[in-house]
């Protein structure tokens, strides 16, 4: 019998954006269309995405390639975005005033966004027999 080993990836880095002004659900699909992008590009495609929201997401991207460089020393070229989620945060309550003495209510939801960076190793093919 083989035993795999699995290798522990310890070249993560995170950068979280607490207090987003935007609900999860619009959150979601922008968050899931950058997952496995090099950085450069994930940040390209955001830059011309029209939701307002993607240049709040842009900008955690950016602080995570900062800190990426800065804090690990890890080359720009070649981190990838292994993971990127978000969370619900705090809900505002407002009161729209309408007809008859009534009031509607204003929900306005904050959100917590999370993107975790890997560099990418080249990994070598062996062209050996089996063996």
């Amino acid at each position: 019998m083989k035993k795999i080993k699995k290798e522990i990836d310890t070249k993560l880095v995170k950068s979280v954006n607490k207090n987003v002004r935007s609900s999860v659900r619009k959150l979601k699909p922008i968050l899931k269309s950058i997952v496995g992008k090099k950085v450069d590009i994930a940040i390209r495609d955001l830059s011309f995405s029209d939701k307002r929201i993607s240049k709040d997401v842009k900008k955690t991207i950016s602080s995570a390639v900062s800190n990426a460089e800065n804090n690990y020393q890890y080359d720009i070229d070649n981190l990838i975005v292994k993971e990127a989620y978000c969370g619900k945060q705090v809900i505002m309550k407002r009161f729209r005033a309408r007809a008859k003495g009534r009031a509607s209510q204003i929900i306005k939801p904050y959100s917590n966004v999370t993107i975790i960076l890997t560099e990418k190793i080249k990994q070598t093919e062996s062209h050996g027999s089996k063996g």
